[in-house]
């Protein structure tokens, strides 16, 4: 017998909404530049973006039995988080399944290996962050864990930590980190939203980056115009 959980501690939705406030950047910049996931990880649409809880699974290269498995168990607004061994060659997600995670309220898709029918997945606006797209077709064989931590693009995640993407990439908080982490953010946004303004008002890049000082200090001499 196999015996397998879905039983994990889920973030505070408030903070999840919070914490989808602010940019994949943003947040990876804020915490300290972790968390980022490989950047072969994007969209199949630019426009798509999510922020949720993971529900983590691990497939077998070109095997989808699992990730099934993962979509029947999670909950609203949970991330499907798939661990297939970065195998770019398989098409394990298409629209069909898209389609029932859509019904069932699920947050997005984050895999690192591949998908399809993407014509169909762009207007259907339902999140699907893949590291390929790729027609070739997968099996249902091996079982694999459920909600137990995961290597996905270069990094652990576990269920119940954060998953944040945009058209840019994908960065994941950890769940305990949330409160820290949002007030950081807040912080950066602020930050650079009075770098805008003191450009607009006439300001330069050397001004307000101490771009001189830090190029004396390297040895370096410009001879502007």
């Amino acid at each position: 017998m196999i015996r397998l959980s879905t039983k994990f501690e889920r973030p505070d939705p408030g903070l999840v909404r919070q914490l989808g406030e602010f940019s994949a950047a943003t947040v990876h910049e804020a915490q300290g530049r972790l968390g980022a996931l490989d950047s072969t990880i994007k969209p199949v649409d630019h426009r798509m973006k999510l922020c949720g809880p993971a529900f983590t699974v691990v497939c077998a290269p070109r095997d989808n039995l699992m990730l099934q498995t993962a979509i029947h168990y999670a909950r609203p607004g949970d991330v499907v988080v798939v661990s297939g061994g970065a195998y770019a060659e398989a098409g394990s997600f298409g629209d069909v399944l898209a389609n029932a995670c859509r019904a069932k309220g699920l947050g997005g898709l984050v895999t690192d290996t591949g998908v399809r029918d993407t014509e169909d997945l762009r207007p259907l606006g339902f999140p699907v962050f893949s590291r390929s797209v790729c027609i070739k077709g997968t099996v249902k064989e091996t079982v694999g864990p459920l909600c137990e931590p995961v290597a996905v693009g270069g990094q652990t995640v576990r269920s119940g930590d954060v998953v944040n993407a945009d058209a840019d990439g994908a960065v994941v908080v950890r769940r305990e980190d949330l409160p820290e982490v949002i007030a950081a953010s807040r912080r950066r946004v602020d930050t650079e939203e009075e770098f805008i303004a003191a450009y607009r008002s006439g300001k330069t890049v050397a001004e307000i980056c101490g771009l001189m000082p830090i190029l004396a200090a390297k040895g370096v001499v410009i001879d502007a115009e």
